[in-house]
């Protein structure tokens, strides 16, 4: 199974053995970030610095002519990845003999939220959500469309993986995290990454929704979870939770406005990429998720993009809903986490790249090289020698 390793500029930009090193664990191929949100990072083996700390959401090389006025655009990053830092790694990693594929992280952007929030999800109590664009709104859907063209073809890059390309809601990892307390269950998460713009708001009306009424039915709905009520599980607690029409016509507008994003932003990478790049989604096969894994129909994006990355860290199950409708070509990556400091199993990789091939995959993704000690890099050449 071909195998692709995660990277950041900052690892390999001023270290001249980790092109080689990387290319030494057995992967044939990096996703290397090109349009990233904040971070602090790791760095076990660089010369330089032992600690990465990108302030906020940027792209990590020169965005070009596209952007002049426009109230909505792209941030140059800081120290942590200047000029163009995207493509003096793609360089050095391409010299190394491995295929260079972007990584494009989209509607995630805390900074954007904090100098425009009006940008921003915004919860039924009128809480917003910085870290969370709205994808509803036409100007962010434009930028989105226009980032994910622009970050995902840069020169030499032979295909890419878009990240967050969908709703972004209440679960983020965030500085010193105090939203823990209360148990909300998929159900809870669901109502509280619900968005009240102005969009959102006329979005619920045209599918019959007042959205007064439906903003005062999800706080009514949270009440006895705030109060330590256990939240029903799946879909079928939304629907205990809203009712059964109520819930799936908040559905049908969120299912709508991120597909018809997904197939903007798909195209328009098409159109901006020689032939034969690949196009894969950071994809959760449960539509109504939302993140990273951006929630999606299995169906409907495997006949939009060329493939998907799936997270299998703790179980590669979610594979199965896309190999049940995987045609011919489509890529089924499974991602595995192999920083055990992350939670990753290196020392499993083997077997567990065994049963996402069972289940389909037809790719590895490997998160982080690096992020990782050596240790669990050496635990990754092993498995991959024998794969």
């Amino acid at each position: 199974m071909k195998a692709s390793a995660f990277v950041y500029p900052w690892d390999v930009n001023g270290d001249p053995g980790a092109a080689r090193f990387i290319a030494g664990t057995g992967v044939r191929q990096v996703t290397l970030a090109a349009a990233y949100h904040s971070t602090r990072a790791l760095t076990p083996r660089h010369p330089r610095h032992r600690v990465v700390t990108a302030e906020h959401a940027a792209v990590l090389y020169p965005p070009d002519g596209r952007w002049e006025g426009r109230a909505i655009r792209p941030y140059a990053a800081g120290d942590w990845a200047p000029g163009d830092a995207y493509g003096e790694a793609a360089a050095t990693l391409a010299d190394a003999g491995l295929e260079v594929h972007t990584w494009v992280v989209l509607a995630h952007n805390s900074r954007l939220g904090a100098e425009q929030p009006h940008t921003s999800v915004v919860n039924a109590y009128g809480d917003r959500y910085p870290w969370a664009p709205c994808i509803a709104q036409p100007a962010t859907r434009a930028y989105l469309v226009d980032l994910a063209a622009e970050a995902a073809v840069r020169p030499g890059a032979h295909g890419t993986e878009l990240e967050s390309l969908g709703w972004y809601g209440l679960a983020h990892l965030h500085a010193h995290d105090k939203t823990g307390g209360v148990g909300l269950g998929d159900a809870g998460q669901y109502l509280m990454s619900l968005c009240f713009c102005a969009d959102c708001r006329d979005g619920y009306g045209r599918q019959g929704l007042d959205a007064d009424e439906l903003a005062a039915a999800v706080r009514g709905a949270l009440e006895p979870v705030w109060r330590g009520a256990p939240s029903d599980g799946g879909w079928a607690g939304v629907e205990k939770l809203l009712g059964e029409a109520t819930a799936n016509a908040t559905r049908a507008w969120r299912d709508g406005t991120a597909r018809s994003l997904q197939e903007a932003a798909v195209g328009a990478v098409r159109a901006a990429a020689p032939e034969g790049f690949r196009i894969l989604l950071h994809a959760d096969p449960v539509s109504y998720h939302c993140g990273a894994n951006a929630g999606v129909d299995p169906a409907h994006i495997l006949s939009v993009a060329d493939g998907v990355v799936v997270p299998c860290t703790g179980g590669a199950g979610l594979l199965t809903p896309f190999a049940e409708r995987r045609r011919a070509g489509t890529v089924l990556a499974a991602n595995f986490t192999v920083v055990t400091g992350m939670g990753g199993s290196p020392a499993t990789l083997a077997a567990d790249a065994a049963r996402a091939r069972d289940l389909g995959a037809t790719e590895l993704r490997l998160y982080h090289a690096g992020l990782a000690p050596d240790a669990d890099l050496e635990a990754v050449r092993s498995a991959l020698g024998g794969l």
